[in-house]
């Protein structure tokens, strides 16, 4: 009977540690949908608005870059971004379209959340920086929230895992 308990015992733990490693694998996956998603969303959304794309005027990205220039953590920054207004909208908008798309198919993943981690990491330090409290400012949070996928890239439902493992079978080791 002891022998019976333990078995059911060793089950439960089995199953307990199945759930947690699976747990643990896709623990990243609704992170890297939310960013990739976000990313996307924020590209196409600077893409088509005809007034962001505009080197001044009334929500353009160069009175966006006017209005935080001087209350930015790095104005030199600002200063080359506002030498081409137009052309760094567009290098932000296709660079978060990369960046969502790289993310959200798990395509080079590490490379795309470190792209979407300096793009964050440049918003802070010029268009939130001034925000008080800092926390209100979500680039910081975004920049936070990249860093995992830095360091673990896309191991589930990525094209990163589909060439891995055609790696691993094309050298016999899968």
């Amino acid at each position: 009977m002891a022998h019976g308990m333990r078995t059911d015992s060793h089950t439960s733990y089995v199953r307990r540690d199945d759930w947690r490693e699976s747990a643990t694998r896709y623990a990243l996956l609704p992170l890297r949908v939310f960013l990739g998603i976000t990313f996307i969303y924020a590209g196409l959304d600077k893409l088509t608005d005809s007034a962001f794309m505009q080197a001044s005027g009334a929500g353009s990205i160069g009175a966006m870059m006017e209005g935080v220039r001087d209350i930015s953590a790095i104005p030199a920054l600002v200063d080359l971004a506002l030498k081409s207004p137009v052309g760094f909208g567009y290098a932000i908008a296709l660079g978060e379209l990369a960046v969502g798309i790289g993310t959200l198919i798990g395509l080079f993943a590490r490379l795309a959340a470190l792209g979407g981690a300096l793009i964050s990491l440049s918003l802070w330090l010029t268009v939130s920086w001034s925000t008080e409290p800092y926390y209100y400012g979500n680039d910081l949070a975004y920049l936070m929230a990249w860093l995992p996928l830095v360091l673990a890239g896309a191991s589930v439902f990525s094209v990163d895992a589909l060439l891995a493992e055609r790696r691993r079978n094309a050298m016999g080791l899968g």
